[in-house]
């Protein structure tokens, strides 16, 4: 089996479609097919953009050119999917990819309960999810605060690591309110957010109410998150791989 051939066989029974991160785990255990070469992942990120048998769907998500349509309608995409249809994918999409990589990482992970239920490719964030209620790590008012963050990664000692705010569309100003009163905190704080509205966020983060966080708070564009998931699945891929 050539090694396309294997990527297309990953997707088929994935629904037609996959990361890069998921292609990196299982691509590799196809049977009948060889990977020569010591940069097999590096293979497989050029094989779906050089194949026209594939075609990019979203950042780090790669379908087969022959379902594009049913593919797209699935996920409310396709020309006919309203405006908000859209946008709850990429929402519930990037924020997917931000539990699956903290999960990699071996965090505990949580979504707001209003958001367990959103679709998540071919499952909802409550099933990637690891946990149903977060912690109570502080004063009840920080908490439930905190329970409106998209992401929140959690340490092995029950305290918040990192949280994380999908910016799609609404105001940037509004996740670093959440951020301001989550700051006495050691943890990371990220606005995850399409490129063109980094000017945007360096604007705010200016301000001047904003000053006591701005050394704490990173802007990261999609094509970023989904490198960052590609090559931390890549890293669990290889450790299985040597066994190690």
């Amino acid at each position: 089996m050539k090694q396309h051939e294997a990527i297309e066989s990953v997707m088929r029974e994935n629904g037609g479609y996959a990361t890069l991160g998921h292609l990196y785990q299982a691509a590799l255990k196809v049977p009948d097919c060889t990977w020569g070469t010591n940069t097999p992942f590096a293979s497989i990120r050029k094989l779906v953009q050089i194949k026209r048998k594939f075609f990019k769907i979203r950042p780090g998500l790669w379908g087969l050119s022959e379902a594009r349509e049913s593919i797209l309608k699935k996920f409310s995409i396709d020309k006919d999917a309203s405006p908000k249809e859209k946008e709850e994918f990429g929402h519930s999409y990037y924020q997917g990819l931000v539990v699956e990589i903290g999960n990699l990482k071996n965090y505990e992970t949580f979504v707001p309960s209003q958001d367990r239920n959103k679709p998540f490719l071919s499952k909802k964030l409550a099933d990637i999810a690891t946990l149903e209620q977060l912690y109570d790590f502080t004063y009840e008012n920080l908490v439930n605060r905190a329970k409106t963050v998209d992401v929140t990664w959690f340490n092995e000692r029950h305290l918040p690591f990192a949280f994380f705010e999908i910016e799609h569309s609404t105001d940037i100003q509004n996740s670093l309110l959440k951020f301001i009163d989550l700051q006495d905190f050691r943890a990371k704080f990220r606005i995850v957010a399409h490129a063109s509205r980094r000017r945007e966020f360096d604007r705010k983060i200016s301000f001047d109410a904003f000053r006591p966080i701005k050394s704490d708070v990173e802007f990261m564009d999609y094509e970023s998150l989904s490198d960052y998931h590609s090559k931390i699945s890549a890293s669990v891929a290889l450790e299985r791989r040597l066994n190690l």
